[in-house]
This record gives structure tokens, sequence and C-alpha cells, in this order.
């Protein structure tokens, strides 16, 4: 950590009327409750994907972390039912690194998989410089395609 974070810790402390440790422990706690899935050897493929579809970004630009890496966290030992796409993990690493690209890309794969169904244009909402309807957007193509969607396979929903 550097001279700059210890000292916004102790400013949260301070604000929060807590100790340093506490503000250290409550960052620990929350980083590895959101990487829950991460912990078990066994999680892979769409098991893992949550992780990253809600700190993906994150993950992908404090680890510098690249596709080839991302696509062995991720799929690394999965059965080929349960693998996430090279494409999909691109996308993802991509979101993180280049987000108009990604956007660019993402609206490429919707196109493709809609069959030619147009959605009309509204305004972008941006806040801190994100943009929210892209992150909206990787999110929920994510989510529908590996963990709401049914595969024709005797009906089953994937999770």
């Amino acid at each position: 950590m550097s001279g700059a974070d210890v000292r916004r810790i102790k400013k949260l402390a301070i604000r929060l009327g807590v100790h340093d440790s506490d503000v250290v422990r409550f960052a620990v706690k929350s980083m590895l409750a959101r990487l829950e899935p991460l912990h078990d050897p066994e999680a892979r493929g769409r098991s893992v994907l949550p992780v990253f579809v809600e700190s993906g970004d994150e993950l992908v630009r404090f680890f510098e972390l690249d596709a080839l890496r991302l696509d062995t966290i991720i799929n690394d030992g999965a059965e080929i039912a349960r693998r996430v796409d090279r494409d999909d993990v691109a996308l993802i690493a991509m979101h993180a690194t280049q987000p108009p690209f990604a956007a660019i890309r993402l609206s490429q794969m919707s196109q493709e998989t809609a069959a030619g169904a147009s959605v009309g244009e509204r305004p972008r909402a941006v806040h801190d410089g994100v943009d929210i309807e892209a992150v909206n957007s990787l999110r929920r193509y994510l989510y529908e395609k590996y963990v709401r969607r049914t595969n024709g396979e005797n009906g089953v929903t994937h999770d």
C-alpha cells in the first residue's frame, strides 16, 4: 500500500469513528466475499462468470489480466458444456481496458444473435467516465447467455 492509501484509510476510520484496522478488515472481507466463487478450486466456467461480470473490470486492470490469462482462470478444467466462449472472455478483458471497442464488439455480437432485431438509440448514462449502459449491456448479455438461458439439452437451465 502506498502512503496515500494509508492516509485514506486513516481518514475513513476517523470519519466512521472506528480503528484503522476495522477499515482494512472491512476492505479485505468485502473483497473476499465478492470473489467467493474463486475460492472453490472446483468452480469453473459458468460458475465463476458472475465474479467477472460484476468485478471483472477491476480485476483485469488491477491484476493486469489479459484475455488468455482470464480464459485460463475461468475455463481451465471446465467441462465443455460449462465453458465460457473465448470471444466472451476476450470481451470481458476488452471491456476493462478498451470500453469503446468492447461496446462496438458487443453491439455486433448482439446484432448477430438478434438476427437483425433493431433497438432504438437512447441517451447514454455516464457516471465518473463510465458508460453505465455499456456496462449493463455486457452484464445483461453474459447473464442471459450463461446464467439465465435455457439450453436445448433436456431443457436444463444453466446456472
